[in-house]
């Protein structure tokens, strides 16, 4: 927290100052992408995306890269009304590296650029970067694991046909094997296999196409949508420290292990807060071997509901902080003007998002 309060004064009694003299006086908004550029240091992570060799040059990845961080502050629905803003607005376009109105890039190369940066996971490296330097000393009460449903743009993948090739399942008979006929044996669950499995190994296992979801609400009324579902952890004060977008369909259990393995390679956290979709004995036993303690609601299909320990039943109430980052990713972020296709470039879009919502999380730390 040392290196972030240093970053604060900085920017508060240095920075800020300084650019009041060379730009208009700078709106609430401004300060709040500046703070974020600032935290997200995106000149350490843009090498790659950089121009090397001969031929056209690009434009600069660096200034479209802040300006797709200011496009989720400001949550403008495209990128083409991120561009009439950056025509309009002198300071933004000045702290993003344009000088002038022509020096903006168009529309196409801003496109162009995005698809480098979401399959080069851009925004994914600066939030693991952030949480990392700002995080990983500080020890954690509770991280929050939920998940949140991503409306797509495109058609769904049916059910057994992904990547354009039908799956094909072992068929037999109802009823019991006849007499000398082998035993079909169960391939094991995800959840069994998870836990002896590498972080690698279990996301490459999760599929990322767009389906179609179904989840019941905290009111009970059921929701269906076409797209993706974001699993999120979340750590006091409502920072979100691991992201992860799957398919509409898979259940909210299947990403709680490779979120925890994701989680644990960033922070160090005491309490894993989780509702009943997360009530599974594989999730409680790896939770607690990484030397967690986990406290999950029961889920009334397994049987009898024991109350809560009072003690947990009062730590479980911090689980709110889950629900207030996906409305705040939504509603403030971007979350809900998801214009692009495939799973890459959703997440790269998310993920901007994200990055602007955590920087803006661990100032206010400070407020």
């Amino acid at each position: 927290m040392n290196t972030l309060f240093s970053l604060w004064i900085s920017i508060q009694q240095e920075l800020f100052p300084w650019l009041n003299e060379v730009l208009d006086p700078l709106t609430e908004k401004e300060k709040e992408f500046v703070r974020v550029a600032e935290l997200a240091e995106v000149d350490k992570h843009i090498g790659p995306y950089r121009w090397i060799g001969n031929g056209r040059k690009p434009k600069d990845r660096k200034g479209i890269a802040l300006a797709f961080i200011a496009k989720t502050i400001w949550n403008f629905p495209t990128t083409l009304a991120l561009i009439e803003f950056l025509k309009a607005s002198k300071n933004l376009r000045r702290l993003c590296g344009w000088e002038q109105v022509r020096d903006i890039p168009s529309e196409s190369t801003f496109s162009r650029a995005f698809d480098e940066f979401s399959q080069g996971q851009l925004p994914q490296i600066i939030h693991e970067a952030m949480v990392k330097k700002h995080l990983s000393e500080k020890l954690a009460g509770h991280v929050s694991r939920d998940s949140t449903a991503i409306e797509g743009r495109e058609k769904p993948v049916l059910k057994n046909k992904v990547d354009g090739v039908e799956s094909e399942k072992p068929k037999r008979g109802r009823g019991r094997p006849k007499k000398g006929e082998p035993k079909v044996e169960k391939p094991p669950k995800r959840l069994e296999l998870q836990p002896k499995r590498s972080l690698e190994e279990n996301l490459a296992d999760l599929p990322q196409h767009c389906d179609v979801g179904v989840k019941k609400d905290s009111k009970g009324h059921i929701k269906t949508w076409i797209g993706f579902k974001l699993h999120l952890d979340t750590m006091d004060g409502d920072i979100p420290v691991s992201a992860y977008l799957t398919s509409a369909s898979v259940h909210d259990s299947q990403v709680a292990i490779p979120l925890a393995q994701m989680t644990q390679r960033r922070i160090t956290n005491l309490y894993d807060l989780m509702d009943a979709a997360y009530d599974a004995p594989q999730i409680r036993e790896f939770s607690q071997h990484i030397a967690h303690v986990p406290i999950i609601d029961q889920n009334r299909r397994r049987g009898e509901v024991l109350p809560m320990d009072p003690a947990q039943a009062v730590r479980y109430n911090e689980r709110s902080s889950a629900e207030r980052v996906n409305s705040n990713l939504k509603d403030n972020y971007g979350g809900r003007f998801v214009r692009v296709r495939g799973a890459a470039k959703v997440m790269a879009h998310l993920m901007f998002g994200i990055v602007a919502l955590t920087a803006a999380q661990l100032f206010q730390l400070l407020e």
